[in-house]
């Protein structure tokens, strides 16, 4: 007798525990999508490591449409001689955002950064002594 009792309290208990696990699992299952939408709106960031001077860019077309994973690249010569060679390169985000850190505050000649998507392209020139918290605005347009 008391082995059916302890079964029919246990079956309330048992579907209050299922019942808590299943809403566990929708609601990390909602987390992870809300998640996966907001990382294709990270800006994407690269570390240069050799100084504290940052470039920010916002990549688009010529109609000013955001360009999704435009590559942009810099080559950076520095230290005595310019002995030292550092090559970066960042993809952009849905939004065409892009961002650059740890640039180097002092250097002799400036910083190019070329940026491409296909067969359209576009450069910048900052000079960190100048402006080491550097914003552009680029349009892509295609090779003259």
């Amino acid at each position: 007798m008391r082995t059916i009792t302890k079964r029919l309290l246990m079956l309330p208990i048992t579907g209050l525990v299922f019942a808590i696990l299943a809403l566990g699992i929708m609601s990390a299952d909602a987390i992870a999508a809300d998640d996966s939408q907001d990382a294709s709106k990270v800006v994407p960031v690269i570390d240069g490591g050799i100084g504290p001077c940052t470039a920010d860019f916002t990549i688009t077309d010529v109609d000013g449409k955001p360009l999704y994973d435009s590559k942009i690249k810099v080559h950076i010569a520095y230290r005595f001689m310019n002995a030292h060679k550092l090559d970066l390169e960042v993809g952009t985000n849905v939004d065409g955002k892009a961002r650059f850190t740890g640039l180097p505050d002092k250097i002799k000649h400036g910083i190019f950064f070329y940026a491409s998507q296909g067969e359209l392209q576009g450069e910048a020139f900052d000079d960190p002594a100048q402006n080491c918290k550097a914003v552009f605005a680029l349009a892509l347009k295609k090779k003259e």
